[in-house]
């Protein structure tokens, strides 16, 4: 049953919030997983082209470039949504207004993309009410039809509107390519997950962007400088109304989608979540605590000494339990301050993580240059599962706001893994056999690992997976670098008894 693995009103723990008005979660949606950015660009350029005026577009985004590519001989991401706003499609975004760009963030690129948004016909705002050291981590993108909400449909994932996402199953990297570490070449190659979703799902993903755009607080802190940059950049400084509301779509499919969210306790407190909603913790603390064979994850960071711990529990509860966790070999930007901080993170949680129940794997492409993980996806048991914006950290947890969708569906589950194992272990037919198949893994990953050190004699073997080994730190930069990780990397967004208590 969908209430043994979802939340509760109850359990969510945000009276505020209005998505839970007619259910925890809802039922008769259809899931698309969409692997690999490529994938969601296309399914993305083949609705948008569809709209007529008087539809609506609604996204949020933590960082988007207006000259992104959808297709490699298609329309940019900027041209196709101001195309749809000349034509009176209504297009309504939320961005992160972002750090300096000095500070390897995206302020430029989101303003320029929001600027050339509002000049033809759209609203885009800089959104910037989140908790001191946190982001709009977000993504978000929801179609409305006006005569037709059948048709209706939103995608929620890991992938942002950028340079960098657009690879495919083949990850050579995308031809508009981000600056990322010269380990991933000029090119970096890009693994990431989006879902595709119909049903009355869409309805409620589109009032967790309400909820948003109608915080009537300020977009960004009254300094000197920042209203500078906002009237440069002719930013709104404040939403205006929002289109009318359409009917939400009927039932379209099986599945069983939970929305889960994260949003920081702060001063002032979101209109929707006042004392912060950590959903998306809690939710993993509920699956966790039922698991018993398997739990699969792809993550970006896999960090936290709060998270690391939620997976011991869960191993030490289940004598059965086995965890495979996917991660990028290096950071995006490994420099001698940058690196230090996130490394101390990954590698205090896999000191806690120690077991041979636990085994923790990176990518390369046949090529032998790493792949950028960048997805964010867990499976237990092959019943429950998640794709979303959160990454395994105590940051996503409490600090930044996050989005992500539950699904309750065996087969689901079970169909996203087989193909994401596939790919990684380079067959068509994985051992998907919850006690076996962790097995394969160590076994692809050793052989891979022999032809390496057989200095590349013979063709090379199927796979794409390593065992993970980050490099360890020296005493003396494990001191700042320690502090660094848990005070500004890994921020956490509870209120101070939540913290006592170490609860969600």
């Amino acid at each position: 049953m969908a209430h043994d693995w979802f939340l509760t009103a109850t359990e969510r723990g945000n009276p505020a919030t209005d998505i839970d008005s007619d259910g925890a979660w809802t039922e008769g949606n259809l899931v698309r997983p969409l692997v690999h950015g490529a994938t969601y660009f296309q399914r993305l350029y083949d609705e948008l082209r569809g709209l007529r005026s008087g539809d609506q577009v609604f996204f949020t985004d933590w960082r988007g470039d207006p000259n992104e590519r959808l297709t490699d001989d298609g329309p940019s991401i900027g041209q196709v949504l101001c195309d749809l706003a000349r034509s009176g499609v209504q297009v309504r975004a939320l961005m992160w207004r972002s750090h300096s760009d000095r500070l390897n963030f995206n302020s430029q690129e989101n303003e320029h993309f929001g600027t050339e948004l509002n000049e033809a016909g759209g609203e885009v705002l800089l959104d910037q009410r989140v908790r001191r050291l946190a982001s709009h981590h977000q993504k978000l993108f929801v179609i409305r039809h006006r005569d037709a909400p059948a048709a209706d449909v939103a995608f929620v994932g890991g992938i942002d509107l950028c340079h960098g996402r657009r690879d495919d199953e083949r990850h050579l990297g995308d031809p508009q390519p981000a600056l990322m570490d010269r380990r991933y070449g000029s090119r970096a190659p890009w693994h990431d997950l989006m879902l595709e979703l119909r049903g009355p799902a869409v309805g409620i993903l589109l009032r967790c962007f309400v909820e948003r755009w109608d915080d009537r607080h300020p977009l960004d802190r009254r300094t000197p400088y920042r209203m500078l940059m906002q009237r440069l950049a002719r930013m709104p400084r404040h939403p205006g109304e929002l289109p009318e509301s359409f009917p939400d779509p009927p039932a379209a499919g099986p599945h069983a989608v939970q929305v889960l969210r994260t949003y920081a306790h702060k001063h002032p407190g979101f209109p929707f979540a006042p004392r912060g909603e950590h959903s998306i913790a809690r939710a993993y603390l509920k699956a966790f605590g039922r698991a018993e064979s398997l739990v699969y994850v792809e993550d970006q960071y896999l960090w936290s000494r709060t998270v690391a711990d939620v997976f011991r529990e869960a191993l030490e509860r289940s004598p059965a339990l086995r965890i495979i966790a996917v991660v990028p070999r290096y950071l995006d930007h490994d420099g001698r301050f940058s690196g230090p901080p996130a490394r101390y993170a990954q590698l205090e949680a896999l000191r806690r993580l120690h077991s041979d129940r636990f085994a923790i794997y990176d990518l390369e492409n046949e090529d032998g240059v790493p792949i950028y993980v960048h997805a964010k996806v867990c499976i237990v048991d092959d019943r429950w599962m998640t794709c979303g914006s959160d990454n395994f950290n105590r940051r996503s947890w409490t600090s930044d706001s996050e989005l992500t969708c539950a699904i309750d569906s065996p087969d689901l589950a079970r169909s996203l893994r087989s193909q994401l194992w596939s790919e990684h272990l380079g067959i068509t037919d994985p051992d998907l056999d919850l006690a076996t198949g962790f097995t394969q893994w160590q076994t692809a990953a050793a052989t891979l690992d022999h032809w390496y050190a057989d200095n590349r004699r013979g063709p090379r073997p199927p796979g794409r997976i390593r065992p993970h080994r980050p490099k360890p730190l020296g005493r003396t930069t494990s001191r700042w670098a320690g502090w660094l990780a848990h005070h500004v990397y890994d921020p956490d967004g509870r209120p101070h008894l939540a913290r006592r208590q170490n609860a969600f």
